[in-house]
């Protein structure tokens, strides 16, 4: 992060003028619900292009940590419940914004989200880096604990509490137990135990092959397990040195989809299948269509790539 130290830190480095009047959508003939002073609905909140405008008047009162991530990225759902976590206990010092970045692109575009999970703060309606990629739990405390400085410094020192009438009306989510097979698959992902939560779902998938929740959460796992300990610098030094070779691009394939540079992963895979032979072209294929799963049929990156996949085979 920014030196908190620093009053500089606020600079306009993001362009976020686009979406600061934006009016709020709401439901046609319903007033727009408004919070009492110094209240939220909830200290962790989804954001929207529509509802950003808010979130920039908030952060004149409170600082504002804002979550870009996305529902295929596996780092991204290690580090969320990190960041409610942290923010929860807080107390209402910090409010956590969280945004889809594939539902929402024009904030992608304003905070240059070109990697993600990655982690930002507002302070008086200004950006503020922070961090990108799936960190230890100390370190988002302390780089919290610095923002919570620059913040003060910078004349925002307020807390927020939930709304008691939001509270009311929102009552507690029951959630459906998970499958005994899925909540062993999470119970090890939980400890970092990635080849028995393969295992747990890959018996859940041999038990009902249209089970979608487990096929997502092997994908998911799989590409975690294979990510887990790897050196970006020297997997892109491998593959740089060695352009047919098959392991060398996919590993570099598979940082760049967990890092959320999932283009740069396609065409690299797909270059790699035009220049292969024909008897060494599945294993290539084969990670195409696992990574297309993980990202998902109806992302247009997913579309494009599965007709160059598709053109390149006939």
């Amino acid at each position: 992060m920014t030196d908190p130290t620093s009053g500089a830190a606020l600079r306009g480095a993001v362009d976020l003028s686009a979406l600061r009047n934006r009016p709020a959508a709401t439901p046609a003939g319903q007033e727009p619900a408004a919070a009492p002073a110094g209240s939220v609905p909830s200290l962790v909140m989804d954001v929207t292009d529509d509802t950003f405008a808010q979130v920039l008047e908030l952060s004149r009162t409170v600082p504002v940590v804002i979550d870009l991530w996305a529902e295929w990225c596996g780092p991204c759902k290690q580090l969320s419940p990190v960041l409610e976590r942290v923010v929860t206990e807080l107390g209402g010092r910090l409010v956590l914004a969280k945004v889809d970045v594939d539902a929402n692109p024009q904030l992608s575009q304003a905070f240059r989200a070109q990697s993600i999970p990655m982690v930002v703060a507002l302070v008086a309606g200004q950006p503020v880096p922070m961090f990108t990629g799936a960190v230890p739990e100390q370190q988002v405390r302390e780089v919290f604990a610095q923002l919570l400085q620059l913040a003060a410094q910078n004349g925002v020192t307020g807390t927020v509490s939930v709304s008691e009438d939001a509270a009311a009306e929102a009552p507690e989510p029951v959630e459906p137990p998970l499958p005994p097979l899925h909540a062993e698959a999470f119970e090890a992902i939980e400890a970092g135990d990635y080849p028995r939560a393969i295992a747990a779902y890959e018996k859940a998938l041999a038990e009902n092959p249209r089970d979608a929740d487990a096929r997502a959460g092997l994908g998911q796992v799989r590409l975690l397990d294979r990510v887990q300990g790897a050196d970006l610098q020297a997997a892109r030094a491998a593959a740089a040195a060695a352009p047919t070779d098959v392991d060398a691009q996919l590993a570099v394939a598979d940082l760049d989809v967990a890092g959320g540079h999932v283009d740069d992963a396609f065409d690299r895979l797909l270059e790699l299948f035009a220049q292969l032979p024909s008897d060494q072209r599945p294993p290539v294929r084969e990670r195409l269509l696992e990574l297309f799963a993980l990202v998902g049929d109806a992302d247009p990156r997913v579309t494009r790539a599965r007709a160059q996949l598709a053109s390149l085979l006939f």
